[in-house]
């Protein structure tokens, strides 16, 4: 299946510098390891998202094409160094995801909370966003990353809940769903953020009922993007979503009371953040 021309990027964009800082800090990026289809043009902002906790997953979603394989321990030194990359590139707006790792008693929230406490004295002006996996529902987990303040906590439902078990087999909608509700609880202060994937085979009405199941958590912002298959052993495109259609959703979703919502094909959960974050 041919993809339409609105999904076409541009990738002769110069990514060098942001390339070769990254290496020098020895630091992986989400941008690279899911293949993302914006990172030419984020590379040559410069920015990117930091993806800490290794570069190999305990979890096998079917959309991602991040390595599935048992992980090393965590390196307590990457939370500097992610901070001096943050400071070298200049950024005024820091987003640090992270593959699952189950395999840890706190899921990695202390590695979290570390990375973000590095950033604040590294970049004390900046706004600093967390995308996190689910931490399996622990709540203490979860207060260990609240904690450390970010400005903005990001969750991912990734898709409706009957395709959970195709396309995150290990995961749980109620349970993220809860993650989301439980983070607004305990620090109403702090944004909070989830995504969506499109073109997966789910129906618009299915759609429709997770916005709303976001919008009873208290969750602030929200990005809905076209699904893109990464590689040839990840979940294939089911259909390409016309743009009119993630124009209705953000119409929808606005009016069920999110403070700001980017729906358009190529949205995904990191880009343009900064720009999100200062128009809610």
């Amino acid at each position: 299946m041919r993809q339409p021309q609105w999904l076409k990027t541009d990738p002769f964009k110069d990514t060098r510098q942001t390339r070769q800082l990254l290496r020098g800090f020895r630091l992986n990026t989400v941008c690279e390891e899911a293949r993302c289809p914006n990172r030419a043009h984020c590379f040559s902002k410069p920015t990117a998202t930091f993806m800490i906790l290794g570069s190999s997953c305990t979890r096998s979603c079917g959309f991602c094409s991040v390595n599935h394989a048992h992980p090393q321990p965590p390196d307590g030194a990457e939370p500097e160094r992610v901070a001096q990359a943050a400071h070298a590139l200049g950024l005024r707006h820091v987003v640090i995801t992270s593959v699952t790792r189950d395999d840890l008693d706190d899921g990695g929230a202390g590695h979290f909370a570390m990375t973000v406490t590095a950033l604040r004295a590294y970049l004390p002006d900046a706004t600093i966003e967390v995308l996190t996996p689910d931490f399996k529902g622990n709540t203490e987990a979860l207060t260990t990353v609240l904690d450390s303040a970010p400005d903005v906590f990001n969750h991912n439902v990734e898709t409706v809940p009957s395709l959970y078990p195709v396309v995150r087999p290990q995961g749980q909608y109620q349970r993220s769903l809860k993650v989301l509700r439980v983070a607004k609880e305990l620090y109403p202060r702090i944004k909070t953020k989830s995504g969506l994937m499109l073109g997966l085979g789910e129906g618009l009405d299915e759609c429709l009922d997770v916005l709303s199941d976001l919008a009873t958590t208290g969750c602030n912002l929200l990005t809905i993007g076209q699904y893109l298959q990464p590689g040839k052993e990840n979940l294939p495109v089911v259909q390409y979503v016309h743009p009119d259609v993630f124009a209705q959703l953000k119409d929808a979703a606005m009016t069920m009371g999110f403070e700001f919502v980017a729906s358009a094909p190529l949205v995904r959960s990191s880009y343009n953040a900064e720009e999100m974050i200062g128009g809610s």
